[in-house]
């Protein structure tokens, strides 16, 4: 049980670490990025789908250590033989799904618990992520548009185009005062 624990508790930290880094690196190069301000949404969408696939294979990998090569818990149901269906059961497990095929038995239930746990804390972290970049770059793509049709009157007109900004700032929360 002790094993399985400390396990946890690393994994826990491990996967905060990774969407940590992939969330900072995301918001710290997606401003630098030579792409319309929509396509930069998608881009953070993929950033944060990438971080949650390497947070599940982490977790795949401590299933298939813990169960299938130390023996430190089992699953009823279908069987789980291979690294395949440790997969499986994480990603059922980190987005809260339930069980359906693989039921965790033994101490496989606490490293399942705590990996719906932290799934659960890491797609919300994700998502306030998607939506502060949303918020940021939704609306330039509206006012670009916007903008492009008054400078291309004005240019017809024999005025010069308003300048845009070159770079929006990173996605950083305010400092308090």
């Amino acid at each position: 049980m002790l094993v399985v624990l400390s396990t946890s508790v690393v994994l826990v930290a491990i996967s905060i670490l990774v969407l940590y880094e992939t969330l900072r690196l995301t918001s710290e190069h997606l401003a630098d990025l030579p792409v319309p301000p929509r396509t930069r949404i998608i881009v953070v969408v993929l950033a944060a789908f990438a971080g949650h696939t390497a947070a599940v294979w982490i977790y795949a990998g401590a299933y298939w250590l813990l169960v299938l090569r130390l023996g430190l818990g089992a699953f009823a149901g279908v069987p789980v033989e291979s690294f395949e269906d440790c997969l499986f059961v994480s990603v059922v497990a980190y987005t809260s799904l339930g069980y359906g095929d693989h039921v965790p038995l033994g101490h496989a239930r606490l490293l399942a618990g705590v990996e719906a746990l932290n799934g659960l804390l890491l797609i919300g972290w994700s998502a306030s992520f998607t939506y502060l970049a949303m918020e940021r770059y939704w609306p330039l793509h509206g006012r670009r548009s916007r903008s492009g049709v008054l400078a291309r009157m004005r240019v017809r007109r024999g005025g010069s185009p308003p300048a845009e900004p070159d770079r929006a700032p990173a996605l950083t929360p305010p400092t308090p005062p």
